[in-house]
């Protein structure tokens, strides 16, 4: 039985405020349990660093030089475990804070080498460095012990999402087979092949990236890791078959390190291999600077299959409330375009700090700017992710030094309690998980923004002027007539406020450094449609639809104008539906609901059906000379190429690693077993320039990938 929103109704509401004089948010049970692997919108993730969290199990500790036990050598392994983990679970701290998902290290086997780069020692400890994706690292315990932490989080309703880092191995030299383990790979412990005398094409050599251009930072090595060939077909074999093997241990989400250093179509097409098998959330990690947007970036997160870690939000965060130097029009203008940019908004990873970047409590800085960071992003749009120690303000500046060992498992810091606090909010409150945001007051210090969801309703201010309070006249909000209590209960200096017709609020003071959060919850009078995922399917595997107000009797589920109903409801709920995708064209189609009683919801856009499983293709086309401006893109009779749409074709393609100019290459995500019409175009601006002749034909392998390459016909 799945886990439901509790409802009040409206007479409860106003009993309770006869009773006490204050509208408090409605109580709720979890309204997606482990269970949903697919969304993620109501669940807090806990990053956490498994080497520098908690030693369970001092056995399992490397020996010799790539043990410090004092954690004092911050590139050495501490002895952080699962055992650890799990004991952080059975203890309450975990729950006790409102964790709801485990981002741990990646998993799989890691280098044993200890690795000397200018007379420092640097080991595997953060599992970057496989070896072999389908063993575990046995510093961090055994497959048995990795089955006792999916177990134990999911006895405490948390789920576990696991690093995965396909782009590479380990550290290698071309010329020195005896550096590190040569990025060594190996298959459930049978060697496959190392980077140097690479006869079977594994790895790409062409040498480190300089990360002037997409092309480069795929096609060449991240910095000395050798890099992994993803159009072999071993590799792609490889790498599906190894995620299925986490998959089968009951993993709930995976994030996948370096997006950016991939081919987009391979992933596209491994994405598209794991939902037909067993679909859970999926986030990458596409890297972005201070005030850095990039197109394919937004591409990506709206393409793919996955969505990503939202730097864009994270970076202005610590813009605005870590070092000051923006202000809170940044922040509102940040949340307007990235609602635009990303199609799937609230599926993308919020985040104040990680492994990868300096963290956001400073030394000596006060303490208050991070209790406010912490109060927007649990109840702002998206999924948030907390970094390990930060409700300890723990600092740290660069890697490793942002991944120090876990300073205390205190209860009773004001971030820890920020978080207990707020963290539920995402499961009792539907506004908060999936409700559309709104700007309703701001000036350069202070931001007041609402979440609605149907009927439901949260609002918070944050001032983050420490010395100076404001008078807060003229907001109007969408909560009801009533009294609201701080949820925070005055943690950060909240208040009530008091509501009047119209959402009219009543002025009030807002403390320096205050911060309040006032919820307002009622029963679904209609149907509202919150998240759907995966968002990317082919026909006849399930999807998984959130929200409120569907009822308790099945209706139907419309891709399009395409009704799905009866036995391809797999289940119907009043808070989770489970629909068969239909044997349509492939294609981008919207979603609803529509109730027994024929209430229609919302509509959720972008939904992507395949056209069947995919497989990934090496498009190459010599002799396309372009002139200054120009690109050239690919265009084809499938949905997966843009069905003959130049707005919608692949591209622009590559023409510097793989290949010279005048040939282009590009690696597309294609149906497998289908015979495929394709063209190339150039493409200037508005201007489009088609290659002439016949179309060109291909049928795609059943498995694997492949490579065709035809001359540009003039």
């Amino acid at each position: 039985m799945k886990n439901k929103w509790i409802k009040a109704s409206a007479s409860l509401a106003l009993s309770l405020t006869v009773a006490v004089g204050l509208i408090t948010p409605a109580l709720a049970s979890p309204a997606t349990s482990v269970n949903n692997k697919q969304n993620f919108s109501t669940d807090v993730i806990y990053q956490i660093v498994t080497d520098r969290f908690s030693d369970g199990n001092s056995s399992n500790n490397p020996t010799g030089s790539a043990f410090d036990g004092t954690c004092s050598n911050l590139k050495l392994y501490c002895g952080g475990d699962w055992q650890g983990i799990i004991n952080k679970i059975n203890d309450g701290y975990l729950t006790g804070l409102g964790i709801t998902a485990l981002w741990i290290s990646q998993p799989v086997e890691n280098i044993y080498a200890v690795i000397n780069y200018s007379g420092v020692n640097n080991t595997a400890y953060h599992g970057y460095w496989a070896r072999d994706f389908k063993k575990t690292n046995p510093a961090f315990g055994s497959m048995t012990d990795f089955a006792n932490l999916i177990a134990a989080a999911h006895s405490h309703n948390i789920k576990v999402v696991i690093d995965f880092a396909p782009n590479h191995t380990s550290p290698a030299m071309e010329t020195n087979t005896s550096f590190a383990e040569n990025g060594r790979l190996y298959d459930n412990g049978t060697l496959l092949g190392g980077y140097t005398s690479d006869t079977n094409g594994y790895f790409h050599h062409n040498g480190g990236t300089d990360f002037s251009t997409l092309e480069s930072g795929i096609y060449k090595n991240l910095y000395d890791l050798a890099d992994i060939n993803h159009n072999n077909s071993t590799i792609d074999s490889y790498f599906k078959s190894a995620i299925r093997t986490w998959l089968d241990l009951g993993i709930d989400g995976i994030r996948v390190d370096a997006v950016k250093h991939m081919p987009f179509g391979w992933q596209k097409n491994w994405m598209s291999s794991i939902n037909s098998y067993k679909p859970v959330f999926t986030f990458g990690e596409w890297f972005l600077g201070t005030n850095e947007t990039d197109p394919n970036n937004n591409y990506f997160a709206n393409e793919s299959g996955m969505s990503l870690l939202d730097f864009r939000y994270g970076q202005k965060v610590r813009q605005v409330l870590r070092d000051g130097t923006d202000t809170m029009y940044g922040l509102d203008s940040m949340l307007s375009s990235t609602a635009t940019d990303y199609k799937s908004v609230n599926d993308q990873v919020t985040f104040l700090d990680n492994h990868d970047l300096d963290r956001f409590q400073v030394s000596g800085a006060s303490g208050r700017k991070l209790e406010q960071a912490l109060a927007l992003t649990l109840t702002s749009r998206g999924v948030p992710a907390i970094y390990y120690g930060t409700e300890q303000y723990m600092t740290g500046t660069s890697e490793p030094g942002n991944r120090a060992r876990m300073s205390s498992f205190s209860t009773t810091t004001t971030a820890y309690n920020v978080v207990s606090k707020l963290a539920p909010l995402r499961k009792s409150n539907p506004a908060v998980a999936y409700g559309s945001t709104q700007q309703r007051w701001i000036n350069n210090d202070v931001y007041i923004y609402e979440r609605k969801f149907g009927n439901n309703v949260a609002v918070v201010a944050i001032n983050k002027n420490l010395s100076s309070s404001y008078s807060i006249a003229g907001l109007t909000t969408s909560l009801p007539s009533g009294t609201y209590s701080d949820v925070l209960t005055n943690t950060l200096s909240g208040n009530s406020i008091t509501v009047g017709s119209g959402g009219a609020v009543n002025t009030f003071t807002l403390a320096a450094g205050g911060v309040g959060v006032w919820s307002y919850t009622t029963a679904a009078t209609a149907p509202v449609v919150g998240h759907v995922g995966p968002l990317m399917e082919k026909p006849g595997t399930t999807v998984t639809i959130d929200g409120v107000g569907f009822g308790s009797t099945a209706g139907s589920v419309y891709f399009g104008t395409t009704a799905v109903s009866g036995a391809n409801i797999v289940s119907w709920e009043d808070t989770e539906i489970k629909a068969i995708v239909p044997s349509i064209t492939a294609g981008k189609y919207g979603v609803k609901v529509r109730t027994s009683g024929a209430v229609d919801s919302n509509t959720i856009n972008n939904f992507n059906i395949l056209t069947g499983e995919q497989v990934s293709v090496r498009f190459i086309v010599n002799n396309a000379t372009t002139a200054l401006g120009e690109n050239v893109y690919l265009t084809g009779s499938v949905s997966e190429l843009g069905n003959w749409t130049a707005a919608s074709a692949i591209g622009p393609l590559f023409n510097s690693v793989i290949t010279s100019y005048p040939t282009w290459y590009y690696d597309v995500s294609v149906p497998a077993g289908t015979t495929i019409q394709y063209k190339f175009l150039k493409k200037n601006g508005a201007t489009v320039t088609w290659e002439g002749g016949t179309n060109h034909s291909f049928t795609a392998p059943t498995t694997g990938t492949a490579t065709v390459n035809v001359n540009w016909q003039p």
